[in-house]
């Protein structure tokens, strides 16, 4: 017994121990070539770092800084100097607002970790860029904003000598600041990158020297390794050869040595079984069998996973398969009752009620369609056929919108599903005695947003989703052929009303002719009447100038008068709003809003009013806004016409509008 737990504890010399006893020095050398070189590499990591999170951006920013503050200099130049040059006002605008926080806020997060005399050079610069683009804005920015203050000499001479004495002496002294701390960065930068260039070929050389020893023991390990392993390792690839080409080979009972190469044939002649028992479960899914049973070799089994999955999704696919051949041949069989019972309503809803409870292997069902009611009256609905009901009990029993299930899901125009049914709200009865039913299914029936009535099923098993489905697209069908067979029965019922009434409008004919006469004379008489408002409306908008807003104050449209006037095209005013002729310092004044809010509540606006056209210049008219009102009273739009009075206008009180 002892000798045999010794053989059992006893050290073998298995592939793991000869790989181990051959790669222990080399991972002895290999830590030692490690911490050699990731202590060198460290070293060098440092210095890249810094270089790259640091002295290179510090650099870059600092350069960018300068072209920054040139460029500031330039546009700042253009804006006193180029009054049109709209772009490069905006470009100081963003450089003011975007570019320069965006930059300084770099600069700031690099600067932690500068020396305190640059970090101090730099505050300074900023505080005095910042006072640079204070002078900017408040010499220069804010007194050259219109036409008028670049005419202005006196404005204008101000503006010139903010640029020559400020702007320009204080920019330079930044430059030269900005110079020097960037001179500073390429001094650090230069540095760091000669102390990685010393790094690196130091570690070269003794990168060299550990990996020719490391090659050299390398080389004598794989030697021995290949001489102890080789035989039984071509062995066992002739058998995976054979495997990749698709054959299960037969176990030979081959015997090796007690090591790892041993546990592969186990494994491999485990791997031939498994995929004999794959191939047979992968006949049973092509022979459409997907009951059949399979256990995977492990949790980790790509294949039979895959096959156990393919299995799962083909029966699922067939399963769907099922059920839409299932809801086709009912929509086909239902789509059959209804084209041959489309002239008597409850033969129609005896049919379908029938069908419809056997088909989805129901328990009862009862079909309620809508009562033919005054427009005054009550809507409600009856109950025009059952199956499996107490007729005697229900049959005709009328349900108000809103009342019950059913009335509930008429008035919400949405399925009514329950599984658990209430034990007072129906019975299923038969010879042996009555039950409470499993589920109930309530469908509206409707087409095109209108509900025609409400089938109701009852069944001691549980609705599937797509059974329900299927009600509801046959719930459409029903209530278009319910529409159908009502709109015909209305027809006819007309028809006959208008036999009946065909005499009476023979006698009336006369007294309709002489009335057609009066109304003929009538209508030549509003004809006139529109011709002499159709010619007024042609002067007006011939002689004068027109134009039409919304209730907002947004052109809608405007005649050629109104645009030669102002000088614009239809095209550049439409959609835009009034304020657009309006002067500036009237825009925003009360009496311009207020305008606008007497004209949205329908008060007319008249008198003498100052418009700028599209040239800046000053135009007088004298004009008239008014509200035009719908038939219900409610402004729709606001219709100004006006004729030009600014030869005639010298200093008049000006209405603000």
């Amino acid at each position: 017994m002892e000798e045999k737990e010794k053989k059992k504890f006893r050290f073998r010399l298995t592939i793991g121990n000869k790989i181990l006893g051959s790669f222990i020095v080399l991972i002895a050398l290999f830590i030692l070539v490690v911490s050699i070189i990731f202590g060198n590499g460290n070293t060098i990591d440092n210095v890249v770092k810094s270089s790259k999170d640091n002295y290179r951006p510090s650099k870059d920013a600092v350069n960018e800084f300068i072209l920054l503050v040139t460029r500031s200099r330039m546009l700042v130049t253009n804006w006193v100097y180029l009054q049109t040059n709209q772009e490069d006002k905006n470009a100081l605008r963003q450089l003011q607002e975007t570019d320069y926080p965006a930059l300084r806020k770099q600069i700031e997060q690099l600067a932690v970790n500068w020396a305190p005399d640059q970090k101090l050079r730099m505050d300074t610069v900023f505080n005095n860029f910042d006072s640079l683009i204070n002078i900017q804005r408040q010499s220069i920015m804010a007194n050259l904003q219109t036409f008028e203050n670049y005419e202005d000499p006196t404005v204008k001479f101000m503006a010139e000598n903010s640029i020559e004495s400020e702007v320009i002496p204080i920019t330079n002294t930044l430059i030269k600041k900005l110079a020097f701390i960037a001179q500073k960065q390429n001094e650090l930068t230069a540095k760091s990158d000669i102390e990685v260039i010393d790094s690196i070929d130091r570690l070269k050389t003794l990168t060299l020297m550990l990996g020719g020893v490391f090659l050299a023991i390398a080389i004598i390990s794989a030697i021995y390794l290949v001489l102890s392993i080789t035989k039984p390792v071509n062995f066992l690839k002739n058998i995976v050869v054979k495997l990749g080409k698709g054959e299960l080979v037969e176990d030979k009972q081959t015997k090796f040595n007690n090591d790892e190469i041993g546990d592969m044939a186990v494994a491999m002649d485990s791997l031939v079984n498994g995929l004999k028992a794959t191939t047979f479960f992968a006949e049973n899914i092509g022979n459409g069998n997907y009951q059949s049973d399979f256990k995977p070799l492990s949790q980790h089994d790509v294949l039979g996973n895959a096959l156990i999955n393919m299995r799962d999704n083909l029966s699922k696919v067939a399963e769907d398969d099922k059920k839409r051949n299932w809801a086709t041949e009912g929509q086909a069989k239902f789509g059959e009752i209804l084209r041959t019972n489309n002239s008597d309503l409850l033969k129609l809803a005896d049919e379908i009620i029938g069908n419809l409870v056997k088909y989805l292997k129901a328990n009862q069902g009862a079909l309620y369609i809508v009562d033919d009611t005054e427009d005054d009256g009550e809507p409600s609905m009856s109950m025009k056929a059952c199956y499996a009901w107490d007729k005697k009990k229900f049959l005709n029993h009328k349900i108000h919108r809103g009342e019950g299930l059913a009335g509930q899901a008429w008035q919400e125009g949405d399925i009514v599903y329950l599984t658990e049914v209430p034990q007072s709200y129906i019975k299923i009865t038969s010879g042996l005695g009555d039950a409470n039913p499993t589920s109930v299914l309530i469908v509206p029936l409707k087409v095109n947003d209108q509900i025609f009535g409400v089938v109701e099923i009852a069944s001691f098993t549980v609705f599937q989703d797509y059974e329900m489905e299927f009600v509801q697209k046959i719930a459409e069908s029903i209530a278009s052929t319910i529409s159908s067979v009502k709109i015909n029965a209305k027809t006819q019922r007309l028809l006959e009303e208008s036999q009946e009434m065909t005499e009476q409008m023979r006698a009336q004919e006369e007294e309709m002719r002489q009335n057609m006469e009066e109304l003929q004379a009538t209508q030549e008489e509003m004809q006139r009447g529109q011709a002499e408002v159709e010619g007024t409306m042609r002067v007006i908008n011939d002689t004068m100038a027109v134009v039409e807003f919304d209730v907002e104050g947004v052109v809608l449209k405007a005649n050629h008068n109104f645009l030669d006037l102002m000088g614009y095209k239809a095209e550049e005013i439409v959609g835009e709003h009034h304020r657009l002729f309006v002067p500036k310092e009237e825009r925003s004044t009360d009496s311009y809003k207020n305008l606008w809010r007497d004209l949205a509540s329908g008060r007319v606006n008249r008198g003498d009013f100052k418009r700028i056209n599209k040239n800046g210049e000053e135009v007088w008219l004298k004009a008239s806004y008014s509200p035009v009102k719908n038939k219900a009273g409610v402004v729709t739009k606001v219709l100004k016409i006006a004729y030009d009075i600014t030869s005639l206008k010298v200093n008049g009180k000006v209405t603000v509008s």
